[in-house]
């Protein structure tokens, strides 16, 4: 695919889980229905506890995303969250493609090994007992990403 394609590439919008009566399944079924395409979230994403093992196609959340306590393994094609993204108590393991978190990130209490591909959070990041909070140092993590506030180990 030539720059020119990926550019004028389509990633449908959608404004609000309520649009789905606050139901992933529902929502995964429509976008099923639409060929599996890239997405985002214009609003805040809340799926805490939801029976969820991946993101898929969704590419950006322009709010915040929750998915504390989810059985989340992976963020699929997800590279930014505008506001917080909470994460705690999950089991993933990666950040993959995620770049950019606008507000705090919580990794506290994961089994996360790697920040991945992650380059900015413009609050505070949070990896207190999870497992890379024993294998990095806070310079480590200041030397490969811009953290704008505090990091809590």
């Amino acid at each position: 695919m030539t720059p020119t394609e990926q550019t004028k590439e389509k990633i449908l919008t959608i404004p609000s889980l309520k649009f789905f009566d606050d139901d992933w399944n529902l929502l995964q079924k429509f976008l099923k229905s639409k060929g599996n395409p890239k997405w985002k979230m214009s609003g805040d994403l809340v799926l805490h506890e939801t029976p969820i093992e991946t993101l898929g196609n969704l590419q950006s959340v322009d709010g915040y995303l929750f998915l504390s306590e989810a059985p989340i393994e992976s963020l699929g094609s997800l590279t930014s969250v505008g506001s917080n993204l909470i994460l705690s108590y999950t089991p993933i393991e990666t950040l993959g493609n995620l770049t950019y978190v606008g507000g705090y990130l919580d990794l506290g209490w994961t089994p996360i090994k790697s920040l991945g591909n992650l380059e900015y959070v413009g609050g505070d990041l949070y990896i207190e007992g999870s497992l890379l909070s024993k294998t990095i140092s806070e310079g480590d993590i200041k030397s490969k990403i811009t953290v704008e506030s505090g990091i809590y180990m």
